[in-house]
């Protein structure tokens, strides 16, 4: 299983609705962070020009191909964006929106994984691929300052902890190969054990640190596939004292019985094989033993 944007960090990257306040922002970030951004794509405004950033009407107007596509619009246009770039054959799809509708949510990632299409989020932060680029290659919302290159793969559901966990590995000394919010809502692109098999046969990761919380069964099939990654797995699970069927800061966390609890997960990946953490300060003493 191929990841494009660890094969190859994305070249030109397009972005969906850039005109908004927090949109504008996160465009002005990626830039200065050294991503390429060739386009915006904001209906009604094609042939205008935002901060530097050429629009267009529709992805189809782009004079080359795209590797990536950001999508900052609203959660009711999300289904249609997603479609839009799956069409276009684009092959990375980061989606920021919260409270995306369940359905949608639902069919945008069959779209995306119909046209061989990696689909990050919805509800996420994004990713930063540490020394790629003219500094740091992220797509999205990562602060490329809390990163330094390394060989350690980052995975979390949480878009707060994604940034603590970043900023404290690099405080410590830890690089990481790629910092990755897969996004927090209870349907993701892709789940946990893609990523994990992915990671696997990539040469630049050298460990796999993931970060997962209460609520759903993602964490289940990611310890089925421990076994079969021959890197070292990190795991951390919050929310261990989140008070049962309430739902904790975003639509994935929350704990339905038993099962989706943080100790029920982590007895799980730690019988498949991982290496499990109660905090963060002691996940990195793990990850600096296996290093």
């Amino acid at each position: 299983m191929d990841v494009p944007f660890l094969a190859s960090f994305p070249r030109r990257v397009v972005v969906f609705n850039p005109t908004g306040r927090y949109a504008a922002a996160q465009v002005a970030a990626m830039r200065e962070a050294g991503t390429n951004l060739v386009a915006g794509i904001a209906l009604g405004r094609g042939g205008t020009v935002q901060e530097g950033l050429t629009l267009l009407d529709d992805v189809r107007e782009l004079d080359a191909p795209a590797d990536a596509a950001v999508i900052y619009t609203p959660p009711e246009g999300v289904l249609d964006a997603v479609r839009d770039a799956a069409a276009a054959r684009i092959p990375t799809i980061l989606v920021g929106a919260e409270y995306v509708p369940l359905h949608d949510a639902l069919r945008a990632a069959q779209a995306a994984r119909a046209a061989g299409c990696w689909m990050v989020g919805p509800n996420t932060l994004g990713l930063c691929i540490p020394g790629q680029g003219d500094n740091q290659g992220v797509l999205g919302s990562i602060v490329p300052g809390f990163c330094m290159p390394g060989r350690v793969a980052v995975l979390c559901r949480s878009g707060t902890l994604t940034l603590t966990m970043a900023r404290l590995l690099t405080a410590a000394g830890v690089g990481q190969r790629a910092v990755m919010h897969i996004g927090g809502d209870a349907v993701c692109g892709r789940n946990p054990h893609e990523y994990l098999a992915a990671l696997a046969a990539d040469p630049g990761t050298g460990a796999v640190l993931y970060c997962g919380e209460i609520g759903g069964d993602k964490e289940y099939a990611l310890a089925e596939a421990i076994p079969h990654c021959p890197k070292p797995v990190v795991t951390m699970l919050v929310g261990r004292h989140a008070p049962a069927e309430r739902r904790m800061g975003h639509a994935g966390a929350l704990v339905g019985g038993e099962r989706e609890t943080a100790a029920a997960k982590q007895a799980a990946l730690k019988a498949a094989g991982a290496h499990t953490a109660r905090d963060p300060e002691e996940a990195i003493a793990i990850l600096k033993a296996l290093a």
